[in-house]
């Protein structure tokens, strides 16, 4: 461990395992056998874990911080899969298939992750099969996911698939206020285009145009969804 890894108790570190999904399940005795074999890695805000086809060599698990997953579409825009926040898993899928990284990984803010080799943390799945389970299920949702992702690009408008983001950062990272609730994610109008497969400037319009319809508030940032009821109609209805 470098110099300028965080020193974490073995107590402190069990504790951030715990919060990890795929190891909710495991007792106490099997969490200290865990920390036995992890390291803990810091990250700078926009430093980069690994890039889309590197070779898998550990799992990561999110302590505190926030990442995002993305790769190079076919017309060369970024395009963001997801957002992982603390508890979350990153770099699982090519670790076990033994292929190279599928999405490039980033911080988005200054993070520490809990660090698993390879070479240590497939032993261990074999002798937990809860953790395979858990793993499992992980993969099967990730899996989904993407392939909502694929299907809202191919047929979904890019207000409702906007209006679609926005909801569901709502609902992730929401704070009611008296005229609405505010995403507390300071998202650069270019993430989000990221996140819905379009450019900066295309958010920016529209955004512009639902600040005037009184659908969103934007300050510094960060957006208030006033108009729930308006998003959710687009979101459901825009279709190509």
């Amino acid at each position: 461990m470098s110099d300028d890894t965080p020193k974490l108790g073995a107590i402190d570190r069990r504790g951030l395992l715990a919060r990890i999904s795929i190891f909710a399940s495991l007792s106490d005795a099997d969490l200290d056998r865990l920390v036995e074999i992890t390291t803990v890695k810091p990250l700078r805000a926009k430093q980069t874990l690994f890039h889309k086809g590197e070779t898998a060599v550990a799992l990561y698990g999110v302590m505190n911080g926030r990442l995002k997953a993305s790769a190079a579409g076919a017309d060369g825009k970024e395009v963001v899969f997801a957002l992982m926040d603390p508890g979350e898993v990153v770099g699982e899928i090519a670790l076990l298939d033994s292929e190279p990284r599928s999405a490039t990984v980033v911080a988005m803010e200054k993070s520490e992750l809990l660090c698993l080799d390879r070479r240590d943390f497939l032993p261990f799945v074999e002798k937990h099969p809860a953790v395979a389970i858990e793993l499992a299920s992980l993969l099967a949702s990730r899996l989904r996911k993407l392939s909502e992702v694929m299907e809202d690009t191919l047929f979904l408008t890019l207000p409702s698939r906007l209006a679609k983001k926005i909801l569901m950062l709502a609902q992730s990272y929401g704070k009611p206020t008296d005229d609405g609730v505010m995403i507390e994610l300071k998202l650069p109008q270019q993430e989000l285009g990221e996140l819905v497969g379009t450019s900066r400037e295309s958010i920016n319009k529209q955004l512009r145009a639902w600040v005037e319809e009184g659908l969103v508030r934007v300050d510094r940032g960060y957006i208030t969804v006033l108009n729930r009821d308006g998003l959710e109609h687009l979101a459901r209805f825009l279709m190509l």
